[in-house]
């Protein structure tokens, strides 16, 4: 009604039947019932905790098995593209005045503005989501695609990696974008050395944790067996003796049965007894 998100909690509550037995011991004061529904609380709690102590050692195993070593292969093959990316932007150097040149749709350009403006006249010619060729530029390749999330134009400087550059409406601004893109890849590369070293981090910790018991395993051990021993005691696992009328239907023979025990002592009637009714 008031348009807001309402906040709701649910508790798991467990329903707990006391037996005939243990009404009794609990109407008569009994410590040991209160002791026995205490363990019962602890003993569930505690294979909740041992539950997920072993769901999260089968998370490690198969994190060790599959989920680090693809991680860290990947993050290397990302470190060696940089790495060769580096070089070949050393080997294309910017000069320290003018333009290196740039190739788009065949056509060499040798002037900055005027390779800005051929770039920004394919965006307006292309009607294709794919990406297309667009040329060359220090040595990367290029291709030109249409990101539809962003809804922007991207140039792809395509090597070893592909850097992703986003086009803007300025001719000469996009040069320099491209630029920038290229100067980023060694801070690009850093990143993915950190990355490396973290997942390996993350690998040994996970090595170190697993196979780990469950730390609580002894009080498990011990409250379950003191739980087993209060149940002996105070008789839960046989509930035909919880019965109330058990003792008097052991005291109280039935009425069938009395019948049939009287007619047992009666003699049976004989040809002489017939005649001498008749």
């Amino acid at each position: 009604m008031t348009s807001k998100a309402p906040v709701r909690s649910c508790d798991d509550v467990d329903e707990q039947a006391l037996s005939y037995a243990e009404i009794k011991a609990l109407c008569a004061g009994d410590p040991q019932i209160k002791e026995k529904m205490d363990l019962d609380v602890d003993v569930a709690r505690l294979k909740v905790l041992k539950a997920d102590h072993q769901s999260q050692q089968y998370r490690l195993e198969d994190k060790l098995m599959k989920y680090f070593p693809a991680e860290i292969e990947k993050t290397q093959g990302f470190i060696k593209g940089f790495q060769s990316d580096i070089r070949m932007v050393a080997a294309h150097p910017l000069p320290e005045e003018g333009f290196c040149g740039m190739e788009v749709n065949g056509t060499r350009f040798t002037e900055k503005a005027e390779a800005g403006e051929a770039i920004l006249a394919v965006c307006k010619a292309n009607r294709s989501l794919e990406p297309v060729p667009l040329g060359s530029y220090r040595g990367f390749k290029m291709e030109l695609a249409f990101d539809s999330f962003q809804k922007e134009y991207q140039v792809l400087l395509k090597s070893e990696m592909t850097h992703r550059v986003p086009i803007g409406t300025s001719a000469a601004g996009n040069i320099q974008r491209l630029d920038n893109a290229l100067a980023g890849i060694p801070a690009r590369m850093e990143k993915a050395e950190q990355q490396l070293d973290n997942l390996r981090s993350q690998q040994e910790a996970a090595q170190a944790e697993l196979g780990k018991p469950f730390p609580q395993e002894a009080e498990l051990a011990e409250k379950c067996a003191r739980l087993a021993e209060l149940d002996a005691l105070l008789n839960m696992d046989d509930r035909g003796n919880d019965d109330p009328n058990r003792e008097e239907t052991t005291e109280k023979p039935s009425v069938l049965a009395e019948l049939r025990d009287r007619a047992g002592r009666i003699p049976p009637m004989t040809h002489r007894d017939e005649e001498v009714a008749l």
